[in-house]
């Protein structure tokens, strides 16, 4: 279990969501944390792709290296 603090104005914002989906406070939350934790690992490998990409180089230096500027 989990107990966090919220100010007024998070917290009623929050109930006016699950409210509006009919949910309730507890079902948002732990959607949220869901969407949040997916969000970070996506991000995560991306910046591990990114880290084993070589560098960039000019598209006419390219080429040039792969011959087709002839």
């Amino acid at each position: 279990m989990l107990a966090i603090r919220l100010d007024k104005k998070l917290e009623r914002d929050l109930d006016l969501l699950a409210k509006a989906r009919g949910s309730n406070r507890s079902v948002v939350v732990r959607e949220a944390i869901i969407r949040y934790l997916e969000d970070d690992e996506d991000f995560q490998l991306a910046k591990k792709s990114l880290s084993k990409m070589s560098s960039s180089k000019p598209l006419k230096q390219l080429r040039e290296e792969l011959g087709l500027d002839g």
